[in-house]
């Protein structure tokens, strides 16, 4: 957590004030859409928003004044990606194929924040169908790191990360298919958690790849992160993958120490490829831990290497399929000059799909058509096993958590890596293991370079979220007395 950061009230201390009558109900969300409106007068603004509902401060008294503005996060503005579905303000998901789609129903996460009494004030911006690293994928306009203008927030919830770490929002939600909450989180110097797969309930929000796909929150700290969790987390009956069990306390789990907990460090992801200043900051945070009483152990986890292109199959399969529905009868535009059935959907998808989700999606057509589909899908989901095995097999041998880099650089600059589609795809290279597993993840700030953050990656067992929080509340608290 950045000084800048500590100095504001957190999520639970904003709620209260609220509650208590300290502050007016909607004082924070006024603040946020000020906020929001001083970026548009920015050369260049940061662009982490597509859609702003300026009616909110508005929305927060009329519901603190029929007393429906109460719980863990009343009257605290929040921001939402682009792809989760909501009521008030279009769900486009950056893609002109959805623009100004409405939705008739709202997300699981969304109601549940807002039974928690938070507002929001906004949907940000990503690559379009959250298919990017870098949120320069978006249909509508790049966001910018917060940070250095230049350089790119990360994707493809750069839009949420941008806007907590501009201090638009003091949080906000994002989706994780393979590290799209935790790298920008790492590039914006924030804090993302992806939770177990099937934590959280992915109905109302716009699928890319079904069995990877989990909604992830962001905070100005590991507590802040986790009290958003807490709040969307848990069974609901509209999603089959959403599991029955319940949600630890994340909050009680906060305030723990590190005594006894044995760090996993696996070797795979510490190369000798892999940034000099990266890995100095990764050895230093090991080396907190240490002090604060746990125990650093080297691991491997052999599969690693096979996790990208694994990946980069599973997930443009699932996004071929998923993406056939945006056929300009259900959803899109209807070229009304198209003279055949062929014409009006290759029209439709040609003008409503930007150049990475058309890659995707031929890719995913490619490895799932006859001939190649045991080839590549059947030997991805073999593979997908094997690195699930990888990580069992560590935390069965006494390991609680694991350690490594978010990221193995910091943030690039807009535009550096925008033609080149691997070095793109390798942005991910340390994230997309939590995804194949369906582990939780958390991406936390550990320093910076230049200026620019990094974050360091922690993951525990599956159902786990209540150590892997632990563990990074108090890396977090023995980073911030560093001096």
């Amino acid at each position: 957590m950045t000084a800048a950061a500590a100095d504001r009230p957190s999520l639970r201390e904003m709620a209260e004030s609220v509650a208590s009558g300290a502050v007016e109900p909607s004082t924070f969300v006024a603040e946020s859409l000020e906020a929001i409106r001083q970026d548009r007068s920015r050369i260049p603004p940061i662009h982490p928003f597509l859609w702003v509902d300026e009616k909110a401060a508005a929305r927060a008294g009329e519901r603190a004044a029929a007393n429906r503005l109460s719980g863990p996060l009343a009257g605290v503005p929040v921001a939402i990606k682009d792809n989760m579905a909501t009521l008030e303000l279009p769900t486009t998901c950056g893609s002109r194929i959805l623009d100004g789609y409405c939705s008739p129903f709202e997300a699981t996460t969304v109601q549940r924040l807002k039974d928690a009494g938070a507002v929001v004030v906004g949907k940000t911006n990503l690559d379009e169908f959250a298919m990017g690293s870098s949120t320069e994928n978006s249909a509508i306009a790049p966001t910018r790191n917060p940070r250095d203008p230049t350089r790119v927030p990360g994707g493809s919830s750069g839009g949420s990360a941008a806007a907590v770490a501009a201090g638009m929002v003091p949080g906000a939600l994002g989706s994780d298919t393979g590290g799209s909450v935790r790298q920008p989180a790492s590039f914006c110097g924030v804090v993302g958690i992806k939770p177990t797969y099937g934590r959280v309930s992915r109905y109302g929000l716009v699928a890319f790849a079904s069995s990877l796909d989990q909604i992830g929150t962001f905070g100005r700290s590991v507590r802040d992160a986790a009290l958003l969790l807490q709040v969307i987390a848990g069974p609901d009956p509209r999603d089959s993958t959403c599991a029955r069990s319940d949600v630890p306390d994340l909050l009680k789990a906060s305030s723990g120490s590190a005594e006894g907990m044995v760090v996993g460090v696996p070797d795979e992801y510490f190369p000798d490829s892999l940034d000099a200043g990266v890995r100095a900051l990764c050895d230093e945070a090991l080396a907190r831990m240490q002090e604060a009483g746990a125990e650093v152990r080297r691991v491997s986890l052999p599969h690693t290497e096979y996790a990208v292109p694994t990946y980069y199959i599973i997930a443009t399969a699932e996004a071929s399929s998923n993406l056939a529905r945006y056929d300009g009868v259900r959803y899109g535009p209807r070229p009304a000059e198209a003279r055949s059935t062929g014409e009006f959907y290759e029209m439709v998808r040609s003008r409503g799909f930007g150049s990475e989700v058309k890659r995707r999606i031929m890719l995913g057509t490619y490895v799932l058509s006859a001939g190649y589909y045991e080839a590549f899908y059947g030997r991805a989901q073999k593979v997908r096993a094997l690195i699930a095995q990888d990580f069992a097999r560590v935390f069965d041998a006494g390991v609680h958590v694991v350690f490594t880099p978010t990221s193995p650089t910091v943030a690039f600059r807009i535009g550096e890596k925008i033609d080149d589609p691997l070095q793109m795809y390798l942005s991910d290279i340390f994230t997309v293991t939590a995804n194949l597993a369906g582990l939780p993840a958390i991406s936390l700030p550990i320093g910076s370079i230049g200026g620019l953050p990094v974050g360091g990656q922690i993951l525990a067992r599956r159902w786990d979220e209540a150590t892997m929080v632990r563990a990074a509340t108090v890396l977090e608290g023995a980073l911030r007395t560093r001096g």
